[in-house]
């Protein structure tokens, strides 16, 4: 691997998580007295789409059949879709902390349903590193925050933990599929997926947005402009520079950084609390990623 395209590598991964880090705190300040979760999650997905298809028409057309395209389509009705919604429902119910620890999961899910639904090989090493990510989540699951910082902690880190399995089902359904075809073309059909499904969710439970209303708030404004503009957008066309360039334990290793991130943002904004427990299971899942990193690589 040349110097060169390694730093490409890095600096891609170090903005699209610093990103991810800071659009939990974003989303956490607009949810739900600004925007409901699930009409937030429907302006994302649009705007998404509306990006990458424009992006894609400068783009050289690739040779994906239209079997892949499809796959993609309901790839992102369900998954991305799934990912996107439970994160946006948990995040309104719970703390910013106990969902990037949560979230922080998707490694550990994409290498349990990899053994099992793949066969890919388990090790001793991989069970461990599984079995303390899984304490830190029950640990996480458990904990109470101070009142004020949650409205349903319980709830909201059950559907944390649920959109970290959705992800990884993400990621591993268009894994192969993205070997045929571009990163444009998997952004553009997985988003039109996830939009179509993101309206009829709308035309279900309706549209609420008091953040359009005539007593505009800037801050909320801001806040909404970044997400659109950076975990949305920005964050999707990075992410797959660090996958090509880096190897799968620089990738996983990043993790960490939305952890970090979140946690100390979310401190510094008043947004949550640490106790023991969410440090706990801070230390635990950071441990268990490496850990399961740690083994993945030496087993390729």
């Amino acid at each position: 691997m040349k110097i060169g395209n390694g730093l490409k590598g890095h600096t891609a991964l170090f903005i699209a998580r610093l990103f991810s880090g800071l659009n939990i705190n974003a989303l956490k300040y607009l949810l739900p007295l600004w925007i409901a979760p699930l009409s937030c999650v429907t302006l994302r997905l649009l705007f998404g789409l509306l990006l990458f298809w424009t992006i894609g028409i400068f783009e050289k057309p690739d040779t994906s059949s239209i079997s892949d395209r499809v796959k993609l389509f309901f790839i992102g009705a369900v998954a991305v879709f799934g990912y996107m919604s439970l994160y946006a429902v948990g995040l309104s119910m719970t703390t910013p902390v106990n969902l990037a620890i949560l979230n922080s999961m998707q490694p550990i899910w994409v290498f349990i349903l990899s053994a099992i639904f793949l066969g890919e090989k388990v090790t001793g090493n991989k069970i461990i590193g599984i079995l303390v990510g899984f304490i830190g989540a029950i640990l996480c699951l458990l904990s109470q925050p101070e009142k004020g910082l949650a409205t349903n902690p319980l709830l909201g880190n059950i559907l944390g933990l649920s959109c970290s399995v959705c992800y990884a089902v993400y990621i591993i359904l268009s894994g192969k599929i993205l070997r045929r075809v571009s990163n444009m073309t998997m952004l553009r059909y997985t988003f039109l997926g996830a939009s179509v499904s993101s309206l009829i969710m709308t035309f279900v439970v309706g549209f609420d947005a008091p953040l359009f209303s005539l007593h505009v708030n800037a801050k909320a404004i801001v806040a909404f402009v970044y997400i659109l503009l950076f975990p949305t957008v920005l964050s999707y066309l990075l992410i797959p520079i660090g996958l090509k360039y880096l190897n799968a334990t620089a990738v996983s290793i990043y993790g960490y950084m939305t952890l970090f991130v979140a946690t100390v943002a979310s401190v510094m904004l008043g947004q949550d609390k640490l106790d023991d427990i969410q440090l706990s299971a801070l230390a635990m899942m950071c441990l268990s990623i490496y850990w399961v990193s740690v083994a993945e690589s030496s087993s390729e």
